[in-house]
């Protein structure tokens, strides 16, 4: 691409962001923390103020302090679709779009659609009505986020199948924490203002404990500070001798440790705002013909997943797995390589073949930092 052409395709993508809806999220620690309530409180403030405000999708969970918000606000009529025998509703898009309000309410970030929607997750239904020039209001839990899968299952040790890719809270305009204390959340619970009672012990004994609630808690105080400080690093300017960070996560056919490095390297991406790299290098021993299914199934996926946290994905091929890392430092200008911690067998080899070793000392002559993740 010439200069003239990558100058116009800034210039067009200014122009497409200043079109753009603005985009706010609330994000909470857990279900019942109060943000579809906090939407639709605003959603009836903004309405005073005369914008045009409409409800996209909202979840009350049959919540009578939810339910009761409703009422008063106009509502964009949903979707029924039919699956495996079932009507189900599912917000319309389409519906949104042609309404063209000034702001919607779209509740759920996370939610999976139906089989036959347009798209597949509601956090794709926003970024189109997005683009389309509408507002939007949003909510999401904070086990949902991509990048902190493994830490909620830790935590948690549920496994939490609905997730939203981290670009999209880069992309919003603000980000507001819904913050409970963990006696409050509880209490909460046990008056039957989260779930039906039959439910409630079996919440107390399992996800709603207080160990877990602050660990939770935590998780999702530290996502909105890291958002707020990205936003602030953004608006003001660079110093001329800042460094501008770029990670590059190498990552092996191994598809669990795969993972983890993807998506601890995301984090550190998106904490330093910085663009970042996942690199997999295929050695004669991972040739097409050579690879077992099973295991290219789990790449590919695990490529995929590196792109929707907004990595750009290299893949190198070659015998000295050392030489293509540093051959790609060099070229994308990589302050920081991230790798997996080896396994016992793995380290043996790295010791015999002095392959760590060298590694190591080309960063250190690079003046690149190298981070292990467990």
């Amino acid at each position: 691409m010439n200069p003239n052409d990558q100058n116009a395709d800034r210039f067009l993508n200014l122009i497409r962001e200043s079109r753009r809806g603005k985009f706010k999220v609330y994000i909470g620690m857990s279900a019942g923390v109060g943000k579809s309530y906090r939407m639709l409180q605003e959603a009836h403030s903004l309405l005073r103020n005369g914008v045009d405000v409409k409800i996209g999708f909202i979840e009350t969970h049959r919540r009578a302090e939810t339910e009761a918000l409703v009422a008063g606000l106009p509502m964009i009529p949903r979707r029924t679709l039919f699956y495996k025998g079932r009507q189900l509703d599912e917000m319309d898009v389409q519906a949104i779009i042609n309404a063209h309000p000034e702001l919607v309410i779209v509740d759920e970030l996370a939610h999976t659609n139906i089989p036959g929607s347009k798209n597949e997750k509601r956090w794709q239904d926003v970024i189109e009505i997005l683009d389309a020039g509408i507002n939007v209001i949003s909510a999401v839990n904070i086990q949902h986020i991509e990048s902190l899968y493994d830490e909620v299952r830790a935590i948690t040790g549920i496994d939490v199948t609905e997730r939203v890719p981290d670009r999209v809270l880069q992309i919003a305009d603000e980000v507001v924490n819904i913050d409970l204390t963990a006696d409050e959340l509880i209490a909460r619970l046990k008056e039957g203002k989260i779930y039906d009672p039959a439910k409630v012990q079996t919440a107390l004994a399992n996800f709603f404990q207080a160990d877990k609630i602050l660990q939770l808690r935590e998780l999702a105080l530290k996502e909105v500070a890291g958002q707020v400080e990205r936003k602030v690093d953004m608006a003001m300017p660079l110093s001329g001798n800042s460094r501008h960070e770029r990670f590059m996560a190498s990552i092996s056919s191994n598809p669990d440790v795969a993972r983890r490095v993807i998506r601890k390297t995301a984090r550190l991406a998106s904490y330093y705002n910085s663009r970042w790299y996942v690199l997999y290098v295929q050695t004669p021993a991972e040739s097409p013909d050579r690879i077992k299914l099973d295991v290219q199934r789990h790449l590919i996926n695990n490529l995929k997943l590196a792109t929707e946290l907004g990595a750009e994905v290299i893949q190198s091929k070659g015998s000295n797995i050392v030489d293509c890392i540093m051959a790609e430092v060099e070229t994308r200008k990589v302050t920081t390589v991230c790798i997996g911690k080896p396994h016992l067998n793995l380290m043996q080899i790295i010791i015999q073949t002095n392959a760590f070793n060298r590694l190591l000392n080309k960063l250190s002559d690079s003046d690149v930092d190298l981070i292990i993740l467990s």
